[in-house]
């Protein structure tokens, strides 16, 4: 459990920064568009303690009953996307806190989830960077196949997790210790240097680097934008 709340975030795209040494880093920079928590869950009611979080603006005719009562018990305006954190019950926010840009400090290191880019059926070369088949001695239309798949009569079967062709991408990874840049509390933007997975304008969870020290300079409990909703 990381000791302060993540944030959600939308991928903007890559770019880069200069340094004023005048070297170029390259950077993805990711959108936090008015990230607010939207429910609390307390050891005493749900067992265990953790923010559930939501961004963007989602319009009422798209959401369900269900999820229209959840916002306006919060007396919030309806988010496209929901997500918990899980935090010690000493860094939980009241309903309606804003979370901004400025959550995290240049310099530190995050770890970022998102789904990857989907793919679609893929062979076994593209996704598993098989080496294909002989380009001569008798092999014949089935260059990019992936041959045999199996033993003999003992055990007559295909072992599970056998690397085939098959759906590819649209999978959640982590990618750990991406150091942050810079940050733009005004424009909520947050750049972070290398690609983070998923494509642009997709959703990604962006917390502290669970392998890395918090600076010091790190608001806690978070970096609120404004007072918590009455």
């Amino acid at each position: 459990m990381t000791t302060r709340t993540g944030v959600i975030a939308r991928k903007v795209g890559m770019t880069r920064l200069f340094t004023e040494e005048g070297s170029h880093v390259p950077v993805t920079v990711l959108k936090v568009d008015q990230c607010q928590v939207v429910a609390v869950r307390t050891a005493e009611k749900d067992g265990y303690t953790a923010l559930q979080l939501g961004v963007g603006k989602a319009k009422v005719k798209n959401i369900g009953k269900p999820l229209r009562g959840h916002f306006a018990k919060a007396k919030i305006e309806p988010k496209r996307k929901l997500a918990e954190f899980r935090v010690p019950a000493d860094k939980l926010l009241e309903v309606g806190a804003e979370i901004g840009a400025d959550h995290f400090v240049a310099g530190q290191f995050v770890d970022v989830a998102g789904a990857t880019t989907g793919k679609g059926f893929q062979g076994v070369m593209k996704r598993w960077n098989f080496a294909g088949l002989e380009a001569s001695h008798g092999v014949s239309v089935s260059h990019r196949s992936h041959g045999s798949t199996g033993q003999r009569q003992d055990p007559g079967r295909t072992f599970k997790g056998k690397k085939m062709a098959g759906h590819m991408g649209t999978a959640r990874i982590t990618t750990q210790n991406l150091k942050v840049v810079a940050t733009d509390a005004d424009k909520g933007l947050i750049m972070v240097r290398g690609s983070v997975p998923g494509q642009a304008g997709s959703f990604v969870f962006v917390s502290d680097a669970v392998k890395r020290k918090l600076p010091k300079e790190a608001p806690q409990p978070a970096g609120l934008r404004k007072a918590a909703a009455a």
